[in-house]
């Protein structure tokens, strides 16, 4: 089982229930094909720096989570399935990587 961490950023046309859906979608598949969620984040609706699909902002997802690696490919295919999704990265994280996201964590528990 490998670390990994996904962004994706929404549409920002959709209403609450749409982004809800879409990330509820991602999460399932991730657990229904064996993945463990670490922790799942909202950025929230950003700026971005230039427009992507004739737009100048998207909400902000965060998945951390582990899984096998052949997982990843199904995965993304299933990004850039979705027409809601306009931008995606998973990155396979590094021990120092690991260890800077757990202080990130702890760091988000502390301010909330």
């Amino acid at each position: 089982m490998n670390n990994y961490e996904t962004v994706f950023i929404l549409n920002p046309v959709l209403s609450d229930v749409q982004i809800e859906e879409t990330v509820k979608k991602f999460e399932n598949f991730l657990i229904k094909n064996g993945a463990k969620m670490v922790s799942k984040e909202n950025w929230g609706l950003k700026k971005l720096a230039y427009a992507i699909q004739n737009k100048k902002s998207g909400f902000y997802h965060l998945f951390e989570f582990t899984a096998p690696g052949e997982l990843v490919n199904p995965y993304e295919q299933e990004f850039r399935r979705e027409e809601r999704v306009m931008r995606f990265l998973t990155v396979k994280l590094d021990k120092h990587a690991i260890e800077w996201a757990e202080k990130r964590r702890t760091r988000l528990k502390a301010k909330a």
